[in-house]
């Protein structure tokens, strides 16, 4: 090296805890090379390169993950409820890769390392800390991707019923036909039967009709088959149909069966009350008895009076 050449040499060697080149370093000379003291400059230098690697790997990330990612879920033909919170789960792993990455261009440490020592230290955390909300978080998924009901499904699981207004990956938000809403478990709906009536196109009602034993039976079935067919939102395909499922002890069974289209929680009621009070109109017009519990005593009742002589023992 020439002396000219030395007064060219302003930068010091990029250097810390023993590497050289890293952008650390860089940064940390420039600091120094602005009059900055070396004490200050290389945890500063490390600092910066640490916000500067994570916001552009963030921003990165948002501008060609997020977008792939969300278009990926509409070629899989997802709900918007079930977009939403995946493209949540995404930023937050694009942001916990990007801190990694971070902590690998600030010197911290190896890339491997740091994303091995923040992922123990994150599942060491919510292992112990949150244990009801994985158990939660990992009912959403499965309710994402089993699909059991979708939000504006009426669904009854343990004696609750209502329509879903929101999914999330804790809580799923039901609200009750009280218009009380509740925020039910995620673990709680797969962990048990859910009873979802609209998950398809289509719903069978069923309705027992009680008859008297001396009406005629052929008579009470047209009456009510009739009833179905004139009732314009009971579906001719399939077609209703009767059938005699009980002799109780103070009527006859007979069991109805039809079904409606697209059906809510508020058509179901309707419909099926509507078409109720119109076989009863028509059995009263008809003369068929709707017949009520009855009980029918046979026997006799013996009453003991107390003797005359009893009777004036107690006088005296």
């Amino acid at each position: 090296m020439t002396p000219g050449s030395a007064s060219l040499v302003a930068w010091p060697v990029l250097q810390t805890g023993g590497e050289t080149g890293t952008p650390a370093t860089f940064v940390a000379d420039l600091l120094e090379g602005i009059g900055v003291p070396p004490t200050f400059a290389d945890p500063a230098g490390a600092a910066i390169t640490f916000l500067v690697v994570l916001a552009v790997f963030v921003a990165a990330a948002r501008a060609l993950v997020v977008p792939l990612v969300s278009r990926i879920l509409d070629a899989q033909g997802l709900d918007t409820h079930a977009k939403r919170p995946l493209k949540k789960l995404t930023t937050v792993i694009v942001v916990f890769v990007g801190i990694a990455v971070a902590f690998g261009f600030a010197g911290y440490g190896d890339f491997l390392q740091s994303l091995a020592t923040i992922a123990a230290a994150a599942t060491l955390a919510i292992g112990f800390a949150m244990q009801d909300v994985i158990k939660n978080f990992v009912a959403g998924i499965f309710i994402f991707t089993d699909k059991p009901f979708r939000i504006g499904d009426w669904i009854e699981w343990d004696g609750h019923s209502g329509v879903v207004e929101d999914i999330s990956f804790r809580v799923s938000r039901v609200r009750t036909f009280d218009n009380e809403l509740l925020t039910v478990p995620n673990s709680q709906l797969t962990d048990g039967v859910i009873k979802n009536p609209v998950a398809k196109e289509t719903l069978r009602l069923q309705f027992l009709f009680g008859i008297g034993y001396d009406d005629d039976i052929e008579h009470a079935t047209e009456i009510i088959v009739e009833e179905a067919e004139r009732h314009p939102e009971i579906l001719s395909e399939p077609a209703p149909s009767v059938r005699l499922t009980e002799l109780a002890d103070s009527y006859v069974g007979l069991k109805s069966r039809i079904w409606i289209e697209n059906p809510s929680r508020a058509d179901f009621v309707k419909i099926r009350g509507e078409y109720v009070t119109n076989v009863k109109r028509r059995f009263d017009e008809e003369g068929i008895e709707i017949p009520f519990p009855q009980r029918d005593l046979s026997g006799g009742v013996e009453l003991n009076t107390p003797a005359e002589g009893g009777a004036a023992l107690g006088d005296d």
